[in-house]
Formats: structure tokens, sequence, C-alpha cells
């Protein structure tokens, strides 16, 4: 494996998501002053990137999800008048996100984006991908739950996927990944991919780990948010990433200057409690916590507990787990009492 110290200062860009996973946190409400100074003080650090915007992405209101209260077009209003040096993106998703609007943001300023799909989809989406690629100048693809997707037939999944794409990134969605599986999944896309990105949780506490071990492993670009938040149980946090390579080498990205921030991001950003029990267990199974709220719905309609239905999910998708998956388990559940395929699986 290279060495990483010699990589630390010469490869690696830092990537502030606070302001796009943050959202999840808050529920989507910014405070726009707050927003102002964050990015002003962002543009006066040496992180690499920033991502701003809506946490699910870019017109994700259009599928009835829950819209921030600040637009789209006002984000960008807001980035170009505060980081003037900085590039600055969003994210997206091929369900709802459309070629045209990722053109106008670019237009305004955007100078990444970065498109959200899970491996097994990667196929299909290809020519959304290469649309994409016409509008703008930097696009990321990132392997959404990538972890429930074994590495191999992850690997045959990204055929297609050529030098038009900035970048690939493997997302601990579920914050399941244990240092030992990021080095597996990075390095293996390090391989094919001179350019790979690493977004981590915290589910069970090893967010950061986790990104200094993807650093290790070949990855180029790490995100982190400040003070850890971000959607579930948060991210990789921006300035303890910055600390940990000032340990390894030097201080490149001013740990202090991110420390301070990360304060005025815990002390101004009213981020909303979230259930430590459901963490834990979602990055144990493998369930993303977007299926939380649906999960607890089941449990107590169905008498079933959560940790069980979850786990008869995954068996009944195979994978990761979808709506219907979770509602086929309950009844499954509540029809045959302990079935027999779960019994095996156990």
């Amino acid at each position: 494996m290279e060495d990483s110290r010699s990589r630390a200062t010469s490869e690696i860009e830092l990537l502030d998501c606070t302001l796009r996973d943050g959202a999840y946190a808050v529920d989507f409400q910014f405070d726009e002053n707050f927003v102002v100074e964050l990015l002003a003080r962002l543009e006066e650090t040496p992180v690499s990137k920033v991502e701003i915007g809506h946490g699910i992405g870019l017109e994700a209101e259009r599928t009835g999800i829950k819209a921030g209260n600040i637009d789209h077009f006002s984000w960008c209003e807001l980035a170009r008048s505060t980081l003037a040096t900085k590039p600055w993106g969003m994210f997206a998703q091929p369900e709802f996100t459309r070629t045209s609007t990722i053109r106008q943001m670019c237009d305004r300023g955007m100078s990444f984006v970065r498109v959200g799909v899970e491996p097994d989809r990667v196929r299909e989406h290809l020519p959304y991908l290469r649309q994409v690629t016409d509008v703008c100048g930097q696009v990321y693809l990132n392997l959404m739950k990538s972890s429930a997707t074994p590495v191999h037939r992850l690997l045959d999944m990204l055929d297609g996927i050529g030098p038009e794409i900035a970048g690939v990134y493997v997302v601990d969605s579920y914050g399941a990944m244990i240092p030992e599986t990021v080095e597996e999944y990075v390095g293996a896309v390090a391989e094919r991919y001179p350019v790979v990105g690493f977004h981590g949780h915290d589910n069970l506490g090893l967010a950061n780990i986790n990104t200094v071990t993807a650093f290790r492993a070949g990855a180029t670009i790490l995100d982190g948010t400040l003070n850890g938040i971000g959607r579930g149980a948060g991210n990789a946090a921006t300035e303890s990433l910055a600390a940990i390579l000032k340990i390894l080498d030097t201080d490149r990205f001013d740990y202090q200057a991110l420390a301070e921030l990360a304060e005025v991001c815990r002390v101004n950003m009213d981020v909303i409690g979230e259930d430590r029990k459901m963490q834990v267990l979602g990055g144990v199974i493998g369930i993303h916590s977007g299926f939380f709220p649906l999960v607890e719905e089941l449990a107590v309609k169905f008498h079933t507990d959560p940790a069980r239905l979850m786990e008869t999910a995954v068996v009944v998708a195979g994978e990761s787990p979808r709506a219907a998956d979770f509602h086929a388990a309950a009844a499954r559940i509540a029809g045959n009492g302990t079935p027999r395929y779960y019994q095996l699986a156990n």
C-alpha cells in the first residue's frame, strides 16, 4: 500500500458537506444568515470543496419530499456571493434531478455534481450520467449503500463508467463498514479508477477511522461535516480529519480554524435528536436510516421487534431492502411466526 504520509500533502482533497448532509439534521431548514457566515468562513480555510443544498439531492421536492427553506437558485446566489475561489457543488439523483437543472446550476457557478446511484442501478443510469457529464465539468459517481453489494459484484456493475466521470465514491450509507471492509472496497475501486472518494456515516462510531483507512487504501477525496453533523448518526468530522492529517504529516487543512467552525455549528444548528438504538441496529444489520420510521411503525403494528423486522427484510431483499421488503417481512413474521427461510439464514 502506498505510504499515506507522502500522499497527504499532494493528493488528498477534503470535501465539507455540512450544508448538504447536515441538512437532514435540521429538517432541511437552515438559517440563511448562518449559511452566509459558514460559507464565508469556509472560503477562508484550505478545505478543498464545499457541497451545499438539499440533503437528499437537487430537486428532491419533486418527489413530494419536504423542500428546504432555501431553494436551489438561492443556494447558488449564497455560494456565489461567499465562495470566490472555493469549488462548490450539489448532490443529485437520477430519479428526480433533471439534467436541465444541473445545467442551470453550472451556469450559475456550480463546478461539480455528485450523482448518487446504488451499484445495481448504475447500468440503467449510464445514459443519465453521460448527459450530466455533458452539462457539468466535474461529475462524481456516489455508490450509495456500497456495502450492501459484495465488492466483486460492485466492480462488475461499474462497467461503462469511463474517464468522463471525475471520480467514484465508496459510500457507507448504513454506517455499517469496519476498517477492513473499507480497505477492501476502496482498494478495489482504486485499482480501476484514479480518483476515489469515501463518504462515511457514524452509526458504529467508526466514521473517522474508516475515512482515514479509506485514505490509506487509495481514496483521494475525503468527506466530512463540521462537528460530524449529518444524516442519522452523522458523518466523519471535518475538523477531526484535518487534525488527524496534521498528526500524520502537516497541518494542510488548518484544523484549528475548522475546529472553531465546528463549534459554530454545534452552537447554531438546532439538530434533531436521533434514536441511538435504531442507529446501532441499522449499522449492524445494514439498514438505511431513512427507513427507520417505517420500521418502527411496522414493528408496532405487527407486534414484532425492530431488529427482527430489519433482519427479515434483509433476507427478503437479498441485498439492500426497499420499502416493499419491510412490508413483506412484517407480513411474513405476523403470518408465519419465524419463517423457515429466516431460521436458515440465521
